[in-house]
């Protein structure tokens, strides 16, 4: 890790800063070019304990770039992952304030709750399902604190920008038929979703999609966050990843989810 302990804080305040102006902050990476993907975890950890000294609580996790094309898009080899919080959950059908946000996106997924804790380093995917108590449709909804494209240089964010930002999540929102994977004779990797905006479908896509069984995500998480002696506790959300691109959404829109036999999550943005 190259960046020192003030310069940790300092990037963490701007974060949330940005988050309550609604004005994007410079990309790290421009001003740290030699910034490594173990700064960028730092950075985000930084601003969540800020989140948590100032009374949010910790409610789960969430994980992206689940697919093999996004880590070649992004040159990464693995998933990425943040935090989720009390303030970042929504009722399915809610109408989402977009004045608490910057450059919406929204994301299809599925959602593991679990009735036990899992920890690395060895944890399975039959471990996370043993571990789940239920499973149900999601959408995850994205934001940026970091600015997309440096307005001087036009330089596109990198992954290290994208993972400082709490890998780009902002929200959620559960819905559809939970299940119980024991209790469901269904193929989770063939569970899909139609996504529509304004009764349009914008995606479609399949579970397979995220390291060919969600569940593998929830596992790579626990033997990932092993390292930090961090547990996933029982009652915790985890978001899996999403299967379907990001779709851009604007104040007005709402977006539903048809998972099939699994049920429909929706969301207006307000």
């Amino acid at each position: 890790m190259s960046l020192d302990a003030t310069t940790l804080s300092q990037a963490a305040e701007r974060l949330e800063q940005a988050q309550l102006t609604r004005v994007a902050c410079r990309q790290f990476s421009l001003e740290h070019p030699g910034m490594t993907i173990d700064d960028a975890y730092a950075i985000q950890h930084a601003w969540m304990q800020l989140k948590l000294r100032n009374g949010r609580t910790l409610k789960g996790h969430k994980i992206g770039l689940t697919s093999k094309a996004m880590q070649r898009a992004v040159n990464i080899a693995e998933p990425d992952y943040g935090a989720l919080l009390d303030d970042m959950f929504y009722r399915d059908g809610a109408v989402i304030p977009t004045e608490r946000f910057l450059q919406l996106k929204i994301e299809a997924e599925l959602a593991f709750v679990l009735a036990r804790p899992l920890s690395g380093p060895d944890c399975t995917l039959f471990d996370v399902l043993d571990a789940t108590a239920y499973v149900t449709p999601a959408l995850e909804i994205l934001d940026a604190r970091i600015q997309r494209i440096d307005p001087e240089t036009g330089r596109t964010r990198n992954v290290f920008d994208t993972i400082s930002d709490n890998a780009a999540n902002a929200a959620l929102v559960l819905g559809g038929r939970p299940f119980r994977p024991a209790l469901v004779d269904a193929d989770m990797r063939r569970i899909g979703a139609i996504v529509s905006r304004n009764g349009e479908v914008e995606e479609t896509g399949l579970a397979a999609g995220v390291l060919n069984h969600p569940g593998y995500g929830v596992a790579w998480l626990a033997n990932r966050l092993h390292r930090f002696g961090v547990t996933l506790e029982a009652g915790q959300v985890i978001l899996a990843g999403s299967f379907i691109r990001p779709i851009e959404v604007v104040k007005g829109d709402t977006v539903v989810a048809d998972y099939g036999e699994f049920g429909t999550v929706s969301c207006h943005f307000g």
